[in-house]
């Protein structure tokens, strides 16, 4: 079954045919526009409904063939179809001189209907249709609690969005402890829950009230205390399938308690940043939760930041990569007064100061810009600093192995 729109001034004529296109049971009409749209609303409706045939009204004829032209703009090849009261000849006539080939008159019969949607379909399995939808979606997983990640993911995203033609969204799926609320200070009643209880109807309307604009960035966090509530996966792939088509970037900030909503969120992620600190324990986590991960088939998605990291620290990156088996992406410094200066105002950390600058890299790699990353000193044995830490035998004979 096809996915369609109805744009038409006519609510009548609209009724009409979205009655016999429930008759045919061949197209699912996810929205009916009343109005000729301009570029930025028509691209709004594109992207959140993404269907895949356009019934277009002829009211109004110069505006209806301009809304012709910035549907091919938007989309190339969207299979559009024109109806109307009458079979005006000049109309036919007109609608061929820019490209239009398919007409239905008023009152709409099956056949003819059918007829059309045939040609739609071979239309549509010679030259698929290639809307946009981003691959960047980044998850973010504390080693455990404390560790920093919602600040990085948080200062990552805004980072992100920073960046040339990077819209970015921001969604906090910590249930448990979501901090994004009162990082930022954002006082909409909306929150992830209503995004996930909604995730099947979300589009241009609705979605608007679920986040919070902060320049390029869109937030929705995670409201009140919630731990019992639970998100399907059918949710979260609906929800992460509208993201993809309206954002650049999806930066998800993760509880660490492995739900499955979150397992279901890994897996479609491009990247998961397991985040973690130098500390001993902090380390240990992180190696445990990566074995787990690597159970689901994630291990080739996993990368580390290292947060609050020290210049002269006692373990150095190549030593933290050893332990683990992964590569360090990005470190993030250890600036106490830089966080809680920024917590204080609501606002991510300064772009301009070390901290900023740090972030800055790390969404230039998120986004697949290239950063010349220098190699480690050589230090002292993992062993001399980790070796109340059980199963390192297990760990480098995983690492050889493969």
């Amino acid at each position: 079954m096809l996915r369609g729109i109805i744009i038409s001034p006519d609510e009548g004529l609209a009724e009409q045919l979205q009655e016999i296109l429930h008759q045919v049971k061949s197209v699912n009409v996810v929205r009916w526009v009343d109005s000729y749209p301009n570029a930025i609303d028509l691209g709004r409706t594109l992207r959140a409904h993404s269907p895949q045939i356009v019934f277009l009204g002829l009211q109004d004829m110069d505006a209806a063939f301009d809304t012709a032209g910035k549907i091919e703009a938007a989309v190339a090849g969207m299979p559009i179809v024109t109806f109307g009261n009458s079979a005006d000849p000049q109309a036919l006539i007109a609608l061929m001189r820019v490209g239009i080939r398919e007409y239905l008159s008023a009152p709409f019969q099956p056949a003819d209907l059918l007829e059309t949607l045939e040609r739609a379909k071979e239309s549509l399995e010679r030259s698929p249709l290639q809307p946009f939808e981003s691959e960047h979606i980044f998850s973010f997983l504390p080693a455990k609690p404390g560790v920093g990640t919602s600040t990085t993911a948080m200062n990552a995203a805004w980072a992100c969005s920073r960046q040339p033609d990077t819209k970015t969204l921001l969604l906090d799926l910590d249930l448990n402890s979501g901090m994004q609320r009162f990082m930022l200070k954002l006082d909409n009643d909306y929150s992830i829950v209503d995004a996930a209880e909604n995730a099947f109807k979300l589009d241009e309307a609705l979605w608007p009230q679920l986040v919070t604009s902060i320049g390029k960035l869109d937030v929705i966090h995670s409201g009140h205390l919630n731990p019992g509530y639970r998100i399907e996966g059918a949710q979260i792939r609906s929800m992460v399938e509208f993201a993809r088509r309206n954002y650049q970037a999806v930066c998800v900030d993760l509880s660490g308690n492995m739900e499955k909503y979150s397992i279901e969120l890994m897996q479609e992620s491009k990247r998961v940043f397991l985040v973690t600190t130098p500390e001993i324990s902090s380390l240990h986590l992180a190696r445990e939760r990566y074995h787990y991960l690597r159970q689901l088939d994630l291990d080739d998605r996993i990368q580390l930041i290292l947060t609050r990291a020290q210049k002269r620290a006692a373990i150095s990156i190549g030593q933290i990569e050893d332990l683990l088996g992964l590569p360090v992406l990005a470190t993030i410094s250890n600036d106490y007064q830089g966080v809680s200066r920024a917590l204080t105002a609501g606002k991510p950390v300064d772009s301009n100061s070390e901290l900023g600058r740090e972030f800055a890299l790390l969404a230039a790699s998120m986004m697949d810009r290239k950063i010349v990353k220098t190699a480690p000193k050589a230090g002292k044995s993992i062993t001399d600093y980790l070796s109340i830490l059980p199963g390192k035998s297990i760990l480098f004979a995983d690492k050889k192995t493969g």
